[in-house]
């Protein structure tokens, strides 16, 4: 991988540069917090007049091999939120996520699954129907303990932390790279 600048966004997440990377996330230029210009009339007709509703079935999931994504609400992706993040996350069968930390807080949802998360070394159990919540600056880690899928929504007020410029956010382990053994072909469901 080449050197990158200031300017170009660098490898993203605060991390060390490397070779590989899974999530196209940590490395493309993205919107945190959009502008708001206009008259305040202006403003107020453009947001009555946003979607609602925004079917994940639309979305492709993102990632992989062990966990995936899919950016539901955020500032870039739609214009009816400026101050909260919501997305959905898959994990493969026995599949985890990076360990990481964040400034911001997170509400985990669990949908379908059981497994359990690491937070600054201690292990918290979850199953299907938990809300989890991820403390302001925690390093964390998310793992799937089923035979089967996880499913899980995420809500965050990220977008808000990182306007008042409390972006701090630290990959300490990179997601891996190779799939479950037995479960090379995974893929998360399109339909959700």
């Amino acid at each position: 991988m080449s050197e990158t600048s200031e300017t170009d966004g660098g490898v993203g997440h605060n991390s060390d540069k490397r070779e590989k990377v899974v999530w196209e996330r940590w490395t493309k230029k993205r919107t945190f917090v959009r502008a708001l210009e206009g008259t305040y009339g202006q403003l107020k007709e453009e947001l009555y007049n946003q979607p609602r509703v925004y079917r994940t079935s639309d979305m492709k999931w993102k990632g992989g091999p062990h966990n995936f994504g899919k950016k539901v609400i955020n500032p870039q992706a739609n214009r009816i939120a400026q101050s909260i993040e919501a997305h959905v996350d898959a994990f493969a069968p026995h599949g985890y996520g990076q360990i990481h930390g964040h400034m911001n807080s997170a509400v985990f949802f669990v949908l379908k699954g059981h497994g359990h998360d690491i937070h600054d070394g201690r292990k918290l159990p979850w199953e299907a129907g938990d809300a989890l919540i991820v403390e302001n600056a925690c390093v964390h880690q998310h793992l799937n303990d089923s035979d089967d899928e996880t499913f899980v929504l995420v809500l965050k007020a990220k977008p808000l932390f990182l306007f008042m410029h409390m972006i701090f956010q630290k990959m300490v382990e990179f997601p891996p790279e190779d799939p479950v053994p037995g479960h090379e072909d995974y893929t998360p469901p399109a339909s959700l």
